[in-house]
């Protein structure tokens, strides 16, 4: 947190004394409060404006009710959907997505996930890794987070990494990525609540903060507060880069849909109304039309949780209704980057913790099912308009090409940018630590 010192007896427009103080850019990364300086410490050469929107479809979405129907398979087994064929030969998916059936050229889906840890959490699908991997230094960083320190800011007055996700009842589930062993310096920015509050400044523009001098005061107060662990080092090149942000418009028109077209807004929906949210997520359609305004203005990687999908019962309900406004924002947002000109810079997918099982229970649901899940990617240069693995006739188990997580998340980093074979980054005890231990998925080019 950031607080500036003036004159007692100055005022600002919206009267609060310079007696007190003026808090700027206060933000919430997980259970610490930074000031945005802290978030904004990265390289401060930006490379080239690739980016990942990552969206996580939190309580493990049924494999076989999406993306991998079994339509041959006993009736308990393959549910109430009929699959519908897309506009690749050869390739069907669930009668419930069929806008995304129509642009399934740009999409790749991947029926072969394996290496599930069986939690309810978002950590494999932000990491790569399993969440005991590192536990005692904080675990891996999220992709979100290397982007941030290792290639830094595309625009000084934009954050490199950006948490959309909405706080839910099952915490695990709202977790937009960690920084892991990097510390919070990494983390990413969340533009709700009180972040978003201290983000406005309340009609003080840049001009009436005080001289250079009281500036100059209290970041020395401010160093003095925080301990010798070396996170701030470089305070006044951070400081600026926070103040570049909140002096800024940019970061929030970007989060402003009032600026946005209403046709582009009514293509995405609201996903409204919200229905089988209990601990979990609502369906917000527009998180995936604010991603884009944000990739836009220049962020790296935005992650957000769409929905819940642990569908214990009342499964093939709650398919229809979440899937069906996925399928509205999802192929909006793949067809709105395509219009744009950016769907090659920018790699979409949408994945969950795990599958379901194959066998529906008593209660018209699917179970956990960590053998096996899918996901659907779409843009970033990638070679689309394939489905990558299979399961068995039953949808147990991975068939052929058996993907891992980590090949998933070595495929977004090379997409943005990153190698994932490149020279590992340092943890706090000064050793080096692979990004990640698998190549990237070589079908998608």
């Amino acid at each position: 947190m950031l607080t500036l010192f003036g004159s007692p007896h100055r005022s600002s427009c919206d009267r609060v004394s310079r007696r007190g103080f003026l808090k700027i850019g206060g933000l919430s990364v997980g259970a610490t409060t930074l000031g945005l300086a802290d978030v904004l410490r990265a390289n401060p050469n930006p490379q080239s404006h690739k980016a990942v929107i990552n969206i996580f479809l939190a309580g493990g979405p049924p494999h076989q009710d999406m993306w991998d129907l079994k339509p041959d398979a006993p009736a308990e087994i393959r549910g109430e959907f009929q699959p519908i064929a897309t506009n690749v030969p050869g390739i069907e998916i669930c009668e419930v997505f069929p806008r995304m059936a129509k642009i399934m050229d740009k999409c790749a889906i991947i029926r072969s996930i394996v290496g599930a840890s069986g939690g309810h959490d978002a950590w494999q699908c932000m990491t790569g890794w399993k969440p005991r991997d590192l536990q005692f230094l904080g675990g891996h960083p999220s992709l979100g987070a290397v982007a941030a320190k290792v290639q830094g800011q595309v625009d000084p007055a934009v954050p490199a990494f950006v948490g959309l996700a909405e706080k839910t009842s099952h915490v695990p589930w709202s977790d937009p990525g960690s920084s892991g062993f990097l510390g919070p310096a990494y983390s990413c920015f969340k533009p709700e609540g009180s972040g978003l509050a201290d983000m406005v400044l309340n009609g003080v523009s840049a001009e009436r903060l005080d001289d250079r001098k009281q500036l100059r005061n209290s970041f020395d107060r401010m160093r003095r507060e925080i301990d010798a662990s070396g996170i701030m080092n470089g305070v006044d090149t951070f400081t600026e880069q926070a103040l570049n942000v909140l002096t800024s418009s940019k970061l929030l028109e970007a989060l402003d849909l009032s600026k946005e077209d209403p046709k582009v807004r009514e293509r995405y929906g609201d996903g409204k109304p919200y229905k089988y949210q209990y601990d979990g997520a609502p369906t917000v359609n527009e998180q995936l039309l604010i991603a884009r305004r944000l990739v836009e203005a220049g962020v790296r990687c935005v992650t957000l949780s769409y929905g819940r999908w642990d569908s214990h019962g009342q499964n093939f309900d709650l398919v229809r209704d979440h899937g069906s406004k996925l399928d509205q924002c999802l192929s909006a947002l793949i067809e709105d980057l395509d219009r744009r000109d950016m769907l090659d810079d920018v790699t979409v997918i949408a994945w969950g913790e795990f599958g379901r099982t194959p066998k529906i229970n008593s209660g018209a649901g699917r179970d956990h099912w960590p053998q096996v899940s899918a996901a659907i990617m779409a843009g970033g240069g990638m070679r689309t308009g394939q489905v990558i693995g299979s399961t068995n006739r039953l949808g147990e188990f991975a068939q052929d090409r058996p993907v891992q997580f980590q090949e998933v998340i070595a495929t977004l980093y090379h997409n943005i940018g990153i190698d994932p074979t490149s020279k590992p980054i340092v943890d706090q005890a000064g050793r080096p630590q692979p990004l990640v231990e698998f190549n990237r998925i070589a079908e998608l080019g």
